[in-house]
């Protein structure tokens, strides 16, 4: 194993074990009507993913699509987000404060693409969307962090393919393993905004990155993360149709009212997990085997993904109404 993922999943493990022991000194998810957790779990167990990326990144190779100076900046912004991110975890930071932040860090590192006005503020868009939905998606026990390793994961591989640095992805996917074994059910540690935000803002920031550079098609970050992209979408979208406060806490994500309908935590980690694996795994046969497929796979698992969103809807819709 090479030093660098060495160090990462040891670098990970002490974290997760000091945070399991510090936790009465920390920030705890409390329950309320807006969880789906019936006792209080810690709330920055991000920070064992930070720790088991940062232990790794001086045996790092350079990243697919960055210069030295591009990833220096790439780095800046992570931390801005983070640190923003682990005071949100503490105490409340307003939400226009915190996508203050998130747009300051999304143009920075937007700014050293190649890329013409539009496209790069397409870019920014993509990167604070992407931190903020799977910060959204880390609501039960294990979905956002087994979504995030098969997405690296792929990453990964589809670099390794083209002949780029796979390194960097698969210590990522390293570090959030050590995380999920916790975060598993029943979850004695929760990613909080600490760990989300960052790493739905480095995935969409490396899946920019990888296709500027041609380490993958434009089609593959898309489908590695699809079926988060999709569920937190397709629900804020329906929640701003019906006239409601996006930016309010709820528990009307499909994964949640698959939970809520009789999944639990168990069975939503379940099907959610299966599918980042096979989304994952398609865009891996794709890149190798079909790379011009990829556009028509992703649509197919588009397809797929709508119909299980519309048969929980369904399904939430006829059920019982609460005594």
């Amino acid at each position: 194993m090479p030093i660098a993922a060495l160090a990462t999943i040891v670098a990970a493990s002490l974290a997760v074990a000091i945070l399991l022991r510090a936790a009465a000194w920390l920030p705890m998810a409390r329950p309320s009507a807006r969880s789906l957790h019936v006792r209080p779990v810690l709330r920055v167990g991000g920070l064992s993913i930070i720790a088991g990326v940062a232990a790794g990144l001086a045996w790092w190779p350079a990243l697919p699509g960055f210069s030295p100076h591009a990833a220096g900046v790439l780095g800046m912004a992570l931390v801005l987000v983070a640190a923003v991110s682990l005071i949100d975890d503490w105490r409340a930071v307003r939400a226009r404060t915190r996508l203050a932040v998130q747009f300051v860090a999304a143009f920075a590192v937007a700014a050293t693409f190649p890329l013409a006005i539009g496209a790069m503020f397409a870019a920014m868009l993509a990167m604070m969307w992407m931190a903020n939905l799977v910060n959204f998606m880390d609501g039960s026990d294990g979905v956002a962090a087994s979504a995030a390793i098969c997405g690296f994961v792929a990453y990964a591989a589809a670099a390794h393919v083209s002949g780029a640095a796979a390194l960097p992805f698969i210590c990522i996917a390293l570090a959030c393993l050590p995380f999920l074994v916790v975060n598993a059910p029943p979850a004695r540690m929760f990613m909080g905004d600490v760990g989300a935000v960052p790493l739905g803002f480095a995935a969409a920031a490396l899946g920019i990155a990888g296709v500027l550079a041609g380490a993958w098609p434009a089609w593959l970050p898309l489908l590695a993360f699809v079926t988060l992209i999709l569920d937190a979408t397709l629900t804020l979208a329906a929640r701003a149709l019906r006239g409601e406060r996006v930016w309010q806490a709820h528990k009307l994500h499909y994964y949640q009212r698959l939970n809520q309908l009789g999944a639990g935590h168990r069975g939503t980690l379940v099907v959610y997990a299966s599918l980042a694996f096979a989304t994952s795994a398609t865009a891996l046969v794709c890149v190798v085997v079909a790379p011009r497929q990829g556009w028509r796979a992703l649509a197919g698992w588009m397809v797929i993904l709508v119909l299980l969103f519309a048969a929980i809807d369904y399904h939430w819709k006829r059920r019982e109404p609460t005594p």
